[in-house]
C-alpha cells in the first residue's frame, strides 16, 4: 500500500549537468626500471624511461576552470 502511494507522487528533482573541468592533479608515484646501478637508473628515470609500478596518493588537487 505505502509503495503504491509512493508510485503516485514521483518527486521531482532537477536533472543533472555534466560539466567539464580543469584540473591540476599533483601525485606521488612508485617507479621501476631496469638497470645496472642505481646512478643508471635515475638517468632513465629522469629521461622518461621506466613505468609506474603503484599510482601513489594524490596530495594536491586544484580546480582551475569549470566549463559547463
Amino acid at each position: 500500500m505505502a509503495v503504491a502511494a509512493l508510485k503516485q507522487r514521483p518527486e521531482r528533482r532537477p536533472a543533472l549537468k555534466t560539466y567539464h573541468a580543469t584540473v591540476h592533479v599533483t601525485r606521488t608515484e612508485q617507479w621501476c626500471v631496469d638497470a645496472h646501478s642505481a646512478e643508471e637508473a635515475h638517468e632513465l628515470l629522469a629521461a622518461g624511461a621506466g613505468y609506474r609500478c603503484e599510482i601513489g596518493e594524490c596530495i594536491n588537487v586544484e580546480v582551475e576552470r569549470v566549463d559547463e
